[in-house]
């Protein structure tokens, strides 16, 4: 079936109805346009706080079941319960056998990277200054490829060596120590060893860069006095927004205790998924307000247009016909307006992540116009036209031709 009638009446009418028409196909480039550039933006900042919290951590950690101490009873029945029980003592928990749990681990659907990890508190000494700090002991190119250190580098370089250690940039300070320098590590239990500052870093807040220290595994182990043994699994996933999924996966198979990046900041999640609602219900009303305006320019339309519509009547044109030219006008000037806002939103988006720049010319974070989303919105505003046209299609399609062309 073909509409080349229907359509050249459609475009006629739009051509005769130039200032009505550039009007609204404006307006609904401004509504698409506004929708790239807030999808853009709360894209960017979502990504940027995501960034900076999950910078410096995994997105899920494995760590051993906690050691609870069940109560003893000295007879039957509940009497001969013991009133109060002696907490357990406070030591690390550690994971035996871990080669095959990582491995197992690496194996899971959604995991891409696993790295061991060897973490406790100890006290950093350089001279007569001494800092509480934790100790991160792990192999270094395993533990990059779920940590992305590399882009944290202020000094030096990532390397571990036995003797080697990566420290943040305020602990340097409270330390009073620079690039090269060396200084003691001491653990609770009072087992010591000097390490030498390979590299200085940026975590990206100031409480990790005044307390991490990165050291080898088997420096970790021996200060902590837990040698062959590990404290947790650090891992990576595919997809950050479903660490959730893969930690349940990974709970239900080990029978650890897993916690993801999710758990453990659940307010910011929060904060992101109240800003998904929030972005939904501005798309929702941009897109109504268009549609709301393509409909008053379309019934419009049919009222100025009463005659025409009154002479084809009268000459042959059936009310399937006259139908069909409405709901063309109301999918042409969608599609227009869907084209020119994405070339618009293009523009925005281009302009902006020009402008957002921070004190040192940093951009504040980033902005990336998502060519995926042209075709969706392309078919969305033909669908929204066709849908704004049917009304005023009807009221076309139902004149009577002798009332037409004598009103």
């Amino acid at each position: 079936m073909t509409f080349g009638f229907e359509l050249a009446v459609a475009l006629r009418f739009l051509r005769e109805g130039r200032m009505q028409t550039a009007l609204i196909i404006g307006g609904a480039a401004i509504g698409v346009a506004v929708i790239f550039f807030i999808t853009a933006v709360l894209t960017g900042v979502q990504g940027d706080l995501i960034k900076r919290v999950t910078g410096a951590q995994p997105h899920v950690v494995v760590k051993p079941p906690e050691e609870t101490v069940a109560p003893l009873v000295a007879g039957s029945g509940e009497a001969s319960r013991l009133a109060s029980v002696q907490a357990r003592p406070q030591r690390l928990t550690t994971i035996d056998g871990w080669p095959a749990l990582a491995r197992a681990t690496e194996m899971t659907e959604g995991v891409i990277a696993v790295a061991p990890v060897a973490s406790g508190s100890a006290l950093g000494i350089k001279g007569d200054a001494s800092r509480s700090v934790v100790i991160v002991g792990t192999e270094l190119e395993r533990y990059l490829r779920v940590v992305r250190l590399d882009d944290k580098v202020k000094a030096g370089v990532l390397q571990l060596d036995p003797g080697d250690a990566l420290i943040g940039i305020e602990l340097a300070k409270d330390l009073g120590a620079v690039l090269g320098d060396r200084f003691r590590v001491q653990s609770a239990s009072g087992v010591s060893e000097v390490f030498r500052i390979r590299a200085l870093l940026d975590l990206g807040s100031r409480e990790l860069n005044r307390r991490y220290v990165y050291t080898d595994l088997r420096a970790a182990q021996s200060l902590l006095g837990i040698p062959g043994r590990i404290t947790n699994l650090d891992a990576a996933v595919r997809d950050i927004m479903q660490a959730d999924i893969v930690a349940a996966r990974l709970r239900a198979q080990s029978g650890q205790l897993i916690e993801s990046w999710i758990q453990t900041n659940n307010q910011v999640f929060t904060a992101i998924k109240n800003q998904d609602i929030m972005t939904l219900l501005i798309r929702f009303f941009i897109t109504v307000v268009v549609a709301l305006g393509i409909a008053s320019v379309l019934v419009v339309s049919v009222v100025q247009k009463r005659k025409e519509i009154g002479i084809l009547r009268a000459v042959g044109a059936t009310r399937r016909q006259m139908l069909t030219v409405f709901l063309l006008q109301g999918v042409i000037v969608g599609i227009g307006g869907a084209l020119l806002g994405s070339g618009l939103g293009l523009m925005l988006v281009s302009l902006f992540s020009r402008i957002l720049r921070n004190s040192e010319g940093e951009a504040l974070f980033s902005l990336t116009f998502d060519f995926g989303l042209i075709g969706i919105v392309v078919l969305a505003a033909a669908l929204l036209g066709l849908l704004a046209a049917v009304l005023p299609a009807r009221n076309a399609a139902r004149l009577d031709p002798a009332q037409a062309i004598r009103g």
